[in-house]
């Protein structure tokens, strides 16, 4: 709890104004034990909290308890560009965020011409964890490419290849789908690389130029049924396994 608890709200308020459940079930939570306030059980409905200040989880999973962040996932069309203003006055994300009265940025780039799931948020330091390649978060990418993609291939871009900047190895690649004609091939990439172009520059180096690249996953998040220049908030249970990252990996102390 913070160091002057009694000024805090309690915890079962707190939990329902962040979207958590109601007050009576988040009162519920609390007395059968699965909430914590940094990393300690509590089971008093007479629990105060800092919601600037406090860590707040229920079953593990981390809450967001300051309502001033904004979580947001747009699935982003080809043609523009991962900045908030373009100098060069192409496309950019600010025909998405002009909405919202927040300031939000974007997590991480797209090429241009990549479509798919790009986050927008105020949090820079949840956006710091996910877009830094030494935290291992991981993103996933369906490529068509060019020409037939054999099970060799799919075996050197998971052992690795070397690009002009070094070696790079993905996560997990499969192939989901080959055209009978031998023109084009659906190919599925993991990688947590933050490299430029990383994924259109691994299929190149084997052979198989990208016709069209889509991110799928970013995290514990998938863009699902979302359409293309369409966004949404994140759910709470999104938003939770984010968090929940991002708290793992906070250097000790801050």
């Amino acid at each position: 709890m913070s160091a002057d608890s009694a000024q805090g709200e309690r915890l079962q308020k707190v939990m329902a104004a962040a979207g958590v459940a109601s007050r009576r079930v988040s009162e519920d939570m609390i007395v059968a034990g699965r909430v914590t306030v940094n990393g300690t059980v509590v089971r008093e409905l007479g629990t105060r909290v800092d919601p600037l200040v406090d860590q707040v989880a229920v079953d593990g999973t981390a809450v967001q308890l300051d309502t001033s962040r904004r979580y947001v996932m747009l699935n982003k069309p080809v043609g523009v560009v991962s900045s908030m203003r373009d100098e060069q006055g192409r496309p950019d994300l600010s025909r998405f965020t002009a909405d919202y009265p927040e300031r939000l940025f974007n997590v991480g780039r797209l090429d241009a011409e990549t479509s798919g799931l790009l986050i927008l948020t105020n949090d820079g330091e949840l956006a710091h964890v996910l877009a830094h390649p030494s935290f291992g978060v991981t993103k996933t990418y369906i490529a068509r490419v060019r020409g037939v993609v054999t099970p060799q291939t799919i075996g050197r871009l998971t052992k690795g290849v070397e690009l002009e900047d070094g070696p790079i190895a993905a996560d997990k690649a499969k192939l989901l789908q080959s055209n009978p004609r031998g023109d084009d091939s659906l190919v599925e990439i993991t990688l947590h690389s933050g490299r430029n172009r990383i994924v259109r520059r691994m299929l190149a180096e084997v052979g198989h130029p990208v016709v069209e690249l889509v991110r799928r996953q970013f995290g514990p998040l998938h863009l699902g049924t979302l359409k293309s220049g369409q966004l949404r908030d994140l759910t709470a249970a999104e938003l939770g396994r984010l968090l929940t990252i991002s708290r793992e990996n906070r250097p000790s102390g801050s």
